[in-house]
């Protein structure tokens, strides 16, 4: 409960908490680097919820009136003084997650975004392994057109999909759906020019069903490089057909 105590109580601190207003987009990339793991945020793609999940935690205070930058207050004080979660009372944030002007730039893009209705976040075709790759994620650290995803964390998924890549171990064919998985599981033995080891988790093999990391795989190797109104990868219909 201790955001939603932290929401209710922000009232009387209405436009203060954040110094200036932070950087978007870079608020947004280094959410996708530092908070998607934990925390769901639709216009992040991320749908994890070790933490509480954000678009709740802020949506019913942003109708009541609250504005982005008191949104961006009770971020910045819950970074700075984290306590344990609402779902999971035995886990807590690091304390040293964020500070100065990557927190300003981080509380200003959850200001903005959460609970806010204008933000869609990323539009899914209508393939199970497309929802396996927002489930678990991978919209927060790779861009990837088909799934609206537009992550600089890891490498371009559009771009090395479907490729023999020179990577720093030797060459790896993502091409072949076996070297795929590989690079989903075992990520530290895939990695791509000028990106960092120990970035991905390397627990996808356990925490994804062979199932539904069969259904990704086929959705890489079927929608990468293409446009989002490409069939069948384009987003899901929300309307009704006859």
């Amino acid at each position: 409960m201790a955001l939603a105590v932290a929401v209710a109580a922000m009232p009387i601190l209405s436009g203060c908490g954040v110094s200036a207003k932070g950087d978007f987009d870079r608020g947004k990339q280094l959410f996708a680097a530092k908070c998607a793991q934990c925390h769901a945020l639709r216009d992040a793609g991320s749908t994890i919820q070790i933490g509480p999940n954000l678009d709740a935690a802020f949506g019913q205070a942003r109708a009541a009136g609250m504005d982005p930058e008191t949104i961006a207050g009770v971020v910045k004080a819950q970074v700075e003084n984290p306590r344990p979660s609402t779902p999971n009372p035995s886990v807590s944030m690091p304390s040293d997650l964020l500070s100065g002007t990557d927190l300003d730039d981080v509380a200003s893009y959850i200001g903005e975004v959460a609970g806010n209705p204008k933000f869609k976040g990323p539009q899914l075709p209508n393939l199970p392994g497309a929802q396996v790759f927002s489930q678990n994620g991978c919209a927060s650290c790779h861009t990837m057109q088909a799934s609206g995803a537009s992550g600089t964390v890891g490498p371009d998924l559009d771009q090395v999909i479907g490729t023999v890549m020179q990577t720093q171990g030797g060459k790896d064919d993502l091409k072949a759906p076996a070297g795929i998985k590989q690079a989903i599981v075992a990520p530290d033995k895939t990695i791509a020019p000028g990106f960092p080891k120990g970035v991905m988790p390397p627990t996808f093999g356990e925490s994804i069903s062979p199932q539904d990391l069969s259904a990704l795989v086929k959705f890489l190797q079927m929608c990468h490089g293409k446009g989002a109104d490409t069939k069948p990868c384009q987003p899901a219909s929300t309307g009704s057909s006859k």
